[in-house]
């Protein structure tokens, strides 16, 4: 799977290369643009093996940040230049617009400039979404539950990240915090130099998170080191295990990437208290509504950061972002408060949810 994929960026990376060195009209420039692509994308290669973490920590971050927000712009560009190329065959767009044309390259570095500043401000805006569910006299007061997923706290969003949206929950001020998993990027060890434990435990509320995928690539490469870390930040770590927090029941389930992790059946759900799944990979979303869970809180799909890979996750999945209720259940798959990789967000949204559980 990695070769195919290794292949298909070397593919977009050549046919991007080819368009930056044939359209700039003087041969300093050809070799800047194509030397700093070359560069991201081996950067963004390396960014997604073991060695990161054995570098000097300021060059590691440097390396993931750099390496993957130039993936993110590859990918622009190759869009911008195969639709160029379609409107030149069609003999819509003149070919000398695409080869030694200084105002060409003005529109495209004006046209990216704009997208990106955009994609980094909107990441950066935390949505507040909010939810409320009827218990049907499950509960016999009003409870507020917040809810986040996918924060990736890595060598991208760091320690002064993670205070701002901590501030943003305690400001909230919910009975209870839940998190559905890929707490961790992939590795611990940026969270470890930085202590973002310390951060965690500043949270005004009991802290409940299930497992996601990548805890899992954090796990491969210092093992136990992410229970460890749950536990340093004072975070109740349900791994197919429950919590019972008055008239409500919390159901961490393992993430799908334990093959061998519990049945949803196993845990013989009760229709007298509110029961909340957390399950970190909205699949098979039909098993909670046959276990008889209230609600299922999922992330995982990001909805795919950015246009358009946020159509592929909504063909993937049956619900990929947003609420859907089937039967007596109610879905709540998020789009994440964090991000992996480049820190841009087209045509999508990060996000915490508040939810009303009501009487």
């Amino acid at each position: 799977m990695m070769i195919v994929i290794l292949l298909i960026l070397m593919t977009v990376a050549g046919y991007v290369g080819w368009h930056l060195w044939m359209l700039p009209p003087v041969l300093w420039l050809r070799w800047t643009l194509v030397g700093v692509e070359v560069a991201c994308v081996a950067m963004a290669v390396l960014s997604l093996t073991r060695y990161l973490d054995r570098m000097p920590y300021g060059l590691s971050v440097a390396v993931y940040n750099i390496g993957n927000k130039g993936l993110i712009i590859l990918l622009y560009l190759f869009m911008f230049f195969l639709l160029a190329d379609l409107l030149r065959l069609v003999h819509v767009l003149p070919t000398a617009w695409l080869r030694d044309s200084w105002w060409t390259c003005g529109v495209l570095f004006v046209v990216m400039a704009a997208l990106f500043v955009y994609a980094s401000l909107n990441y950066e805006h935390k949505r507040r979404v909010e939810l409320t569910i009827d218990t049907h006299g499950k509960v016999d007061h009003p409870v507020k539950v917040l809810a986040v997923s996918d924060l990736h706290l890595g060598y991208h969003n760091r320690r002064a990240d993670l205070d701002r949206w901590i501030d943003i929950l305690n400001n909230e001020g919910g009975d209870m915090l839940l998190m559905a998993g890929d707490l961790i990027d992939r590795s611990v060890r940026p969270l470890l130099h930085e202590n973002m434990a310390e951060g965690l435990r500043k949270l005004g509320m009991p802290v409940y998170a299930c497992l996601g995928n990548h805890e899992y690539y954090s796990d491969y490469y210092t093992p136990g080191e992410v229970e460890r870390f749950y536990r340093d930040a004072n975070i109740i770590l349900l791994r197919d295990s429950v919590a019972t927090v008055g008239d409500i029941v919390i159901v961490g389930r393992d993430d799908r990437t334990n093959r061998h992790r519990k049945g949803i059946q196993s845990f013989k759900l009760s229709n007298s208290e509110v029961t909340i799944l957390l399950d970190h990979q909205p699949s098979h979303l039909e098993e909670a509504g046959l276990a008889g869970a209230d609600l299922q809180i999922s992330g995982h799909t990001h909805r795919g950061q950015i246009w358009p890979l946020s159509w592929i996750t909504d063909a993937l999945y049956e619900c990929s972002w947003g609420t859907l209720t089937k039967g007596g259940t109610t879905y709540c798959v998020t789009s994440g408060l964090g991000i992996w990789g480049a820190k841009y967000r087209i045509g999508t949204q990060s996000e915490f949810i508040v939810i009303n559980l009501v009487p």
